[in-house]
């Protein structure tokens, strides 16, 4: 799954995230397109927000790239 994909089925929108983590909506965006990767310190809360590891993000980004 993408990060978008991780973000619909956990049911926020690109705005609610953005403000759960205190980023610009825009940054979101930029995440999902693969354009800017989230910075590292933010990585343990995307991936508690998701309901999954950092290690699994990591490796969405490892499959989103090969395709």
């Amino acid at each position: 799954m993408s990060l978008k994909q991780l973000r619909t089925v956990s049911g926020y929108t690109q705005k609610s995230v953005a403000s759960l983590l205190g980023v610009d909506q825009s940054t979101v965006a930029l995440w999902e397109s693969g354009k800017t990767m989230p910075r590292a310190s933010l990585l343990p809360r995307i991936a508690k927000l998701y309901n999954c590891t950092v290690d699994e993000l990591f490796e969405l980004d490892d499959c989103d790239s090969t395709t």
